[in-house]
């Protein structure tokens, strides 16, 4: 079992930490703000709780045949080289959003991803996960 999965819930203390963030500034600010509005509060409020992450990190994409690197995602944030954050803000949350995400963690070696859309009429927030035993090319890296 992985060491940060408890009852099967990969990442549950940084997972509980970030849904937190998210409300928090969602309920001090509102909706409507651009996106990079709520980057800059999401990175403020990351340091002020001494939590890891990198903005836009560079994420290698690889290839299911041969494991070699065949392009780049750039998510808004990855929190502690564990969990990937996508945020928006739109009106509404689109499937082309989730495929984003889900793209991001079905071709990387990260699990776990949480879209938030600070925009819609209330806050959305859906935890995606794409475990590392469906993924091919990792098998093809080893």
């Amino acid at each position: 079992m992985n060491a940060d999965q408890e009852n099967g819930f990969l990442y549950k203390e940084l997972g509980y930490k970030l849904v937190g963030l998210f409300f928090k500034i969602r309920n001090e600010y509102g909706p409507g703000h651009k996106e990079v509005v709520y980057q800059n509060l999401l990175e403020e409020a990351l340091i002020a709780n001494n939590i890891a992450y990198n903005r836009e990190a560079r994420i290698k994409i690889y290839s299911n045949d041969t494991g070699k690197v065949v392009g780049t995602y750039v998510p808004d944030f990855l929190m502690d080289d564990k969990i990937i954050v996508e945020l928006k803000s739109s009106r509404y949350t689109t499937k082309t959003d989730e495929k984003q995400l889900y793209h991001y963690l079905r071709n990387s070696p990260y699990e776990v991803g949480y879209l938030v859309n600070f925009s819609t009429p209330q806050i959305y927030i859906k935890r995606i996960i794409y475990t590392n035993d469906r993924k091919l090319f990792l098998e093809r890296r080893r």
